[in-house]
């Protein structure tokens, strides 16, 4: 091979490193971008934005003689399925965060569970659940979170291996 050959071999696989190096740190910058505007988020719609039930507008209440009949309040998170299984959590008034992350409320030992990557927070009597921006995305039943969702007791919350249920 001649010497010419080998110097533009050599300058297309340093051409190739910095574009792989360059596509990182890209990437790591999209990921910080995201999970500020998560934080501003949480932030802004803190307890006094009421984000959207689940499936639209809350119906009217239908006129009944014995008024309506009140829901149960969850009073505990559990962790049902993964490495945590068996941990719970008191319920209270207070937001409860979950990710890999050691500031979370709940640490969650999964690989797949992003630093931040949820949120459940109580608004009025009902508790919701919102992605933060995770990589392997947050799923409530068998839809994934796109927005901020109502959790009721009993429904399922899997974030990587893991699954959570409120309790009553």
């Amino acid at each position: 091979m001649s010497e010419l050959a080998v110097t533009v071999l050599q300058f297309g696989l340093l051409l190739l490193l910095w574009i792989l190096i360059l596509s990182i740190i890209g990437a790591q910058g999209r990921d910080m971008t995201i999970s500020k505007r998560s934080r501003a988020r949480a932030a802004a719609s803190g307890p006094s934005a009421a984000p959207g039930p689940r499936n639209g507008p809350p119906a009217p209440a239908a006129a009944s003689h014995s008024g309506p009949t009140p829901r149960p309040r969850p009073r505990r998170l559990l962790v049902s399925e993964g490495p945590l299984a068996g941990t719970e959590l008191p319920l209270g008034s207070a937001s409860i965060m979950m990710g890999r992350a050691q500031e979370c409320t709940l640490v969650l030992d999964d690989d797949y569970a992003s630093g931040k990557h949820a949120r459940l927070f109580p608004q009025g009597s009902r508790w919701f659940l919102e992605d933060l921006g995770s990589t392997n995305g947050t799923w409530l039943g068998d839809e994934q979170l796109t927005r901020a969702s109502t959790v009721e007791p009993g429904d399922r919350i899997r974030i990587g291996k893991t699954v959570l249920e409120l309790r009553t």
